[in-house]
């Protein structure tokens, strides 16, 4: 796969294409031009799951079977990515670029339980109906030499290079929910095992202009409950901000990045009072055809796998962790071969036992990726995770996956 169909399918699948104005349709009419662009992606994913006693491990991402379960599940479903239709609307006004932008996500799995990304059993039934994922609606202004404004609900600041940069982001990467017989909208890719999820949050941001290659994005964010303890009604919003540099030196090119993110936690009535914070940074060089990247994170209070989730005891004591993915990837013409290794790692609170509590998560990938034509590419993957717990349970599980992944 080209390092040209690579951004671009990476931009379509995150919407971003419409700021930029390179698109698969635009329209002008007038003082506004406007953007339409997408992509559609389907998977056939096997995966083979620990069923050999395996351990309870709350909070693992390896798939487990035995016990009247099948071993193995086989699905037809979304990647990392679901689909995407993405719409934009830009103009100049008095000297200042405005932007909107809509983003709607379809998946190909059947989902009828509100939230596309929320699986349960009874999901993946006859007469059902798959889900729709709106994940972005903001606008934009600013100009080239102050700055620009952001607000709406976009995708985070915290661990998003991270993500973006995934080599599985057009593929599948570890199954998640398809291996459970209810596939959600998305796998999980390199998610929880090696980064914590950026999400999409309703924000006000402001990024600086580039100047020598670098920028900066500072802003507040809705802040999000624990999904596994506080929700109680916050008093500060969240802080979210990012540093980017980007320089291209004796052929190469480098990119840099480093971000954070802090909230308070808040529990109504409860005891579960606590401030979350996270920081990641980790970069890429392309040199010719050959590509590296890595990144490495921690927080105290952050969780794993998604923002907040386990992140406390549920009595004030925050638990730490860390995690880092490292990647490397070489093109041969129309043919990209890469490989990444991922690992999240949980630790307990102070004075917290020991428990089935998730310890880390780890996964290595081997991807093929064929540019068939500059917006068709075949996807060819093979993921191996093992979760560990904090009192010695490990499962391990493998899965398998051929698909496609068309952009428009």
């Amino acid at each position: 796969m080209t390092e040209t169909n690579q951004r671009k399918l990476i931009a379509a699948a995150v919407a971003m294409l419409s700021s930029t104005g390179a698109s698969a349709l635009e329209l002008n009419a007038g003082d506004y031009k406007f953007t339409v662009n997408g992509n559609i992606n389907v998977h056939y994913v096997y995966s083979d799951c620990d069923s050999s006693s395996p351990a309870a491990v709350t909070g693992g991402l390896a798939c487990t079977g035995g016990g009247g379960t099948a071993k193995s599940a086989s699905a037809v479903t979304n990647g990392l990515l679901p689909a995407a239709l993405s719409f934009g609307v830009l103009t100049t006004q008095n000297g200042i670029d405005i932007g909107a932008h809509f983003g709607f996500y379809p998946g190909v799995s059947t989902n009828d339980g509100g939230s596309p990304n929320q699986v349960s059993p009874q999901s993946n039934v006859g007469l059902g109906t798959t889900g729709l994922d709106v994940r972005q609606v903001y606008l934009t202004f600013g100009t080239k030499d102050l700055g620009t404004v952001t607000m709406g609900r976009n995708f985070g600041l915290f661990g998003f290079d991270a993500i973006i940069n995934d080599i599985t982001i057009p593929g599948v990467g570890v199954a998640g929910a398809a291996a459970s017989g209810s596939p959600a909208n998305t796998t999980l890719g390199s998610i929880g095992l090696g980064y914590v999820y950026t999400d999409t949050l309703a924000q006000i941001n402001y990024t600086t202009p580039t100047i020598a290659g670098l920028a900066a994005t500072v802003g507040i964010y809705d802040p999000l409950n624990s999904g596994t303890g506080a929700a109680g009604r916050k008093t500060q919003p969240g802080v979210h901000g990012k540093l980017t540099y980007n320089a291209a030196l004796s052929g190469a090119k480098i990119y840099l990045s480093s971000s954070f993110i802090t909230q308070q936690q808040r529990d109504d009535g409860g005891n579960d009072d606590y401030r979350s914070y996270g920081v990641d940074m980790g970069g890429k060089v392309n040199i010719a055809d050959l590509e590296l990247a890595g990144w490495y994170y921690y927080g105290k209070g952050l969780g794993t796998t998604a923002l907040f989730f386990f992140s406390s005891d549920g009595n004030s004591n925050r638990r730490g962790s860390n995690g880092y993915l490292a990647q490397a990837s070489y093109k041969f013409d129309a043919l990209k071969l890469g490989v990444n290794y991922g690992t999240s790692r949980l630790g307990l609170a102070e004075g917290e036992a020991q428990t089935d509590l998730v310890r880390s998560n780890s996964k290595i990938t081997g991807g093929a990726y064929y540019s068939l034509t500059k917006n068709l590419t075949l996807v060819g993957e093979v993921s191996s995770v093992t979760a560990k717990s904090q009192n010695g349970g490990k499962n391990e599980a493998m899965n398998f996956n051929v698909g496609t992944f068309l952009s428009f």
